[in-house]
């Protein structure tokens, strides 16, 4: 069978990596679609327990429904061998917080082999730490890293065996470390998600990343109310003109960063994030996904602002990167840099230094020259 994209339409072996709501929702849609299908954990105990389980449960807009798992003979196979699982995949898809990267690019990286496809949605760069990590580990093999700029669901676990989508991606803006392996990267993902969208390079990836322009300004600009009440949903009533209007110049700051780098349009506004259904361009969930969201209610969080994801990784890791690039770059993003020192006060740590920038990573000393030579070659 043809697909409307063009390509032959082929069951793959698809791994997933880690235990989060998104590893989950990949799992489960892998299977739904008939791909073979592999669930790492490293947690044996989590995975000993969905097992007894037999079964993990869905709930979106198509309704309820079950896939089996189980550690054989089951729609996703369950393992806590890390090689393994890797070495089953012609496909493996990561979408834990990069927060998990480094600790597990390191561990991952003898066991990638020549072919494979690896994806992180999101990956905040960490397209390129396990690209390095697997060269630094002495693995010459010829795998495509890709990244996209969201987690392709909206999602939350419920319990053991339950999770509840509320949204679906849509659009994935997509590019490859090295991208001279990006049609052979393409062949492989659209089997598993027909949204992807190529673009330049892994670098053009990790700045259509919308966690680093979403939360940080919400966190922030909120702190009042997380702090005070046992429960706040930064993305209804903490979503308000005064907080628009600073994610508005911060998405600004991300898109002159990408044009200075070259990088064409579309570059996914987040604007348009907040669009009803029939207004505007379509974003990454689609139009009126913001209101998907809030209608959830599974939104409404408790939030410690020296521990969540929000601060640790999308400020410390997404808004360091933003800062660090541009500066490489000669743009200025002085409301990135603002809300990543005011967050480096409230998380008692200075998140710049301690972030995902091209300082850290060993980049800032190149120049464009390498780097595009890097980034499409590795």
């Amino acid at each position: 069978m043809i697909l409307n994209n063009g390509f032959e339409e082929m069951n793959k072996k698809v791994t997933v990596l880690g235990g989060g709501h998104g590893c989950y929702a990949a799992a489960v849609e892998m299977a739904e679609k008939g791909h073979e299908v592999v669930l790492w954990r490293r947690d044996r105990a989590a995975l000993q327990e969905l097992a007894q389980a037999e079964t993990l449960h869905i709930k979106d807009f198509q309704g309820n429904r079950s896939v089996t798992v189980g550690f054989e003979n089951s729609q996703i196979v369950l393992k806590d061998d890390l090689q393994a699982a890797i070495a089953y995949a012609d496909l493996v898809v990561i979408p834990l917080p990069a927060l998990t990267h480094d600790d597990l690019a390191k561990k991952a990286a003898p066991y990638f082999k020549d072919g494979q496809v690896v994806f992180l949605p999101p990956g905040t760069f960490g397209s390129y730490v396990f690209y390095k990590a697997m060269r630094d580990a002495g693995n010459q093999a010829q795998v495509a890293f890709a990244e996209t700029g969201t987690l392709p669901y909206l999602v939350r676990k419920h319990g053991v065996n339950q999770i509840i989508v509320s949204g679906y991606a849509t659009r994935l803006p997509t590019g490859v470390i090295p991208s001279a392996l990006s049609k052979h990267a393409f062949e492989v993902l659209k089997q598993a998600y027909p949204s992807v969208e190529p673009i330049e390079d892994a670098l053009s990836g990790a700045l259509m990343n919308a966690g680093p322009v979403i939360h940080p300004p919400l966190i922030m600009m909120n702190a009042g109310p997380l702090e005070h009440f046992e429960t706040w949903d930064i993305h209804n009533e903490g979503t308000q003109p005064s907080i628009r209007r600073v994610t508005t110049q911060l998405d600004a700051e991300r898109m002159q960063v990408r044009e200075a780098l070259g990088y064409a349009a579309p570059h996914f506004p987040l604007a348009d994030h907040y669009n009803k259904e029939g207004e505007g361009d379509e974003w990454m969930y689609g139009r009126g996904a913001h209101g998907k969201l809030t209608d959830s209610g599974d939104w409404r969080e408790d939030i410690n602002l020296q521990t969540h994801r929000y601060m640790l990784e999308d400020t410390r890791l997404g808004l360091s990167l933003l800062v660090s690039v541009g500066r490489w770059a000669g743009v200025p993003t002085p409301v990135a840099a603002g809300l990543l020192s005011i967050a480096s006060a409230v998380a008692e740590q200075d998140l710049y230094a301690n972030g995902r920038t091209f300082e850290n990573l060993g980049l800032a000393g190149k120049s464009r020259a390498e780097i595009q030579a890097l980034l499409q070659e590795g």
